[in-house]
């Protein structure tokens, strides 16, 4: 009996599995909301982080923190940034690099939205910056999150994935310490942008390699080990 998979077989399992992986990261967000939507009051994490942020609010913090307020989120980080990015690719004759960078911006915020929408959360009484209705999850983590993940995914280097990852850390701690949300709105934000970036990432995961291999982003064959 033949126990060897096609090519075709194969490119459906490297497909599945990043949906199936994705999927989960949104259905967890949505069932953090349900839970958080369900409770009288603000998880006692949410508040005590909350609160050792406040302790410590000063000019020094504020300042970054407002930087990443801009550069997360309103015109400048739904707008600017996603089509940036597209465009970039695209000069580079990076076609479906750009329109996988768009759609997976796109998703992410269109998600974001909607949870809002659905739970409709309180903000913190504390916040420093003006905010829309709906504090779960959050939409800049989720920004972050999913630039982090489609940049890490498109480029593969190194050092953009400990850069994507620092990002994305920086800017769950200022949405925080500004009070726009509570830490439990920056984990489902985390988890809507990380899972829509690779569900979007599953079908065009094909062409994006074939892409990338024409722009030497490939990955390395390792060296045969010497004998003797």
């Amino acid at each position: 009996m033949n126990s060897e998979i096609s090519p075709a077989e194969a490119r459906q399992i490297t497909r599945r599995w990043p949906l199936i992986s994705g999927v989960s990261a949104v259905v967890l967000a949505v069932l953090l909301g349900a839970l958080i939507a369900t409770r009288d009051g603000v998880l006692s994490l949410d508040q005590l982080v909350l609160d050792d942020l406040l302790n410590i609010r000063a000019d020094v913090f504020t300042v970054p923190a407002l930087a990443m307020n801009f550069l997360g989120g309103g015109w400048f980080g739904v707008f600017v940034v996603p089509l940036g990015g597209a465009l970039a690719f695209f000069l580079v004759k990076r076609r479906w690099a750009a329109l996988y960078f768009l759609l997976a911006s796109a998703l992410s915020a269109g998600v974001v939205q909607l949870l809002k929408s659905l739970y409709g959360r309180a903000r913190p009484d504390e916040i420093l910056v003006t905010a829309d209705v709906g504090s779960f999850p959050s939409g800049h983590v989720a920004n972050a999150a999913t630039l982090a993940v489609v940049l890490i995914i498109l480029l593969q280097r190194r050092w953009v994935l400990v850069a994507g990852i620092v990002y994305t850390i920086l800017m769950i701690l200022s949405r925080t310490y500004l009070g726009a949300h509570w830490l439990s709105d920056t984990i489902g934000g985390a988890l809507v942008g990380i899972g829509v970036a690779v569900i979007v990432w599953a079908p065009f995961a094909q062409a994006l390699a074939t892409e990338g291999t024409q722009f030497g982003i490939k990955k390395r064959a390792r060296r045969p080990h010497s004998v003797g």
